[in-house]
């Protein structure tokens, strides 16, 4: 059917921002070094993160092994967005004197307008409350347990475990590359900044974020951008007030600008991605169609495990995402592999 417009209202779309912090990076370093299933895909080599463990006393570990079973780094990111922490000492000092059902509230996830209410009954111990919020985030992998946690555990022993595990690791992982550490992730917001204006904000995002597309949605009227380096190459999501958040991995050229021979983090994953022949495999499966991981693993007569972890190294390169259960092939990635390509050999020219 035509249709006549009479109209000259554009689509809406969402305004974007760019916010950095070694407070965000020390967050995201507990809740990287917290997800021991995803640590193969890291960037950083086993003994990285086998020589973190080694540097901390059992008082530390404890706290860290309490963060893997609760996952409290999703308390630290929700209070980090408060407000613009100027140091550690403020963050500590915030968390310690909130009232202890203002800090539930925070530590809660936000999952809509309509659940405000719901989430402030739950904040307050409600039970029936925190069910119906249970219920709602029941497709999320941890969202209901991790809600009963907040909701329910002792108000001040959540404030000291939170202070002590950020305290620690910053102290032990931040603090001894402190200056250069904020160097890098200033230089990649400064660069992200400048493209900005040069684009659109549903490319720029894409291109930020190296390959994830996001299209507006009702209520989000913001994307807030924040640059990690110790969760490279992953993109970790959230949701807060009127805003999505994405957290960034920065680019290569921001960690040594000077060398115009260092290839880009994610031109180098997808080449090592590619570089087996499992996963060939399966990006040929996925190219003739999507499919679930039940049907890569008939066709490949393979182990789910086997496959499992594959396809997490493919999606860890922004070569694969997932989409109603099903593995799906970002075919503009592939098609983008020689255009990256060229870009790298004239870096610098």
């Amino acid at each position: 059917m035509d249709i006549l417009s009479t109209t000259s209202r554009e689509r809406e779309t969402y305004q974007v921002e760019l916010q950095y912090s070694v407070l965000w990076e020390a967050a995201l370093g507990i809740a990287a070094f917290t997800n021991t299933p995803l640590l193969d895909s890291l960037e950083r080599p086993k003994s990285y993160w086998d020589g973190i463990r080694d540097s901390f006393d059992r008082d530390m570990r404890d706290h860290l092994d309490y963060v893997e079973k609760n996952n409290t780094w999703k308390a630290l990111l929700q209070l980090l967005h408060q407000k613009d922490f100027a140091a550690l000492e403020e963050f500590s000092t915030y968390i310690e004197t909130l009232p202890v059902n203002d800090l539930r509230f925070i530590c809660v996830p936000f999952v809509g307008e309509t659940s405000q209410t719901l989430r402030e009954s739950a904040a307050g111990g409600g039970i029936e409350a925190i069910r119906k919020l249970k219920e709602r985030t029941k497709n999320n992998p941890f969202f209901p347990d991790y809600i009963e946690f907040i909701c329910k555990c002792e108000g001040n022993e959540l404030k000291n475990h939170l202070i002590s595990v950020m305290t620690g690791w910053y102290e032990k992982v931040i603090q001894p590359n402190e200056d250069q550490l904020n160097k890098i992730l200033q230089a990649d917001a400064e660069t992200k900044s400048k493209m900005k204006e040069k684009m659109k904000p549903e490319e720029f995002v894409e291109w930020a974020t190296a390959g994830v597309v996001y299209a507006p949605e009702p209520s989000v009227h913001k994307v807030l951008l924040i640059p990690h380096y110790i969760y490279r190459p992953w993109n970790i999501t959230a949701d807060i007030e009127n805003t999505k958040v994405f957290y960034y991995p920065i680019s290569n050229e921001s960690v040594s600008p000077e060398d115009k021979y260092l290839p880009s983090n994610f031109l180098v994953l997808k080449h090592k991605a590619l570089g087996d022949e499992v996963r060939m495999r399966i990006v040929k499966l996925l190219y003739e169609r999507s499919r679930t991981l039940q049907d890569i693993t008939e066709q490949l007569s393979m182990g789910k495990s086997t496959i499992h972890h594959h396809l997490k190294l493919l999606r860890s390169a922004q070569l694969v995402n997932v989409e109603d259960s099903k593995y799906v092939l970002k075919k503009k990635a592939i098609d983008s592999l020689a255009k990256e390509m060229d870009l790298y050999f004239h870096q610098g020219m």
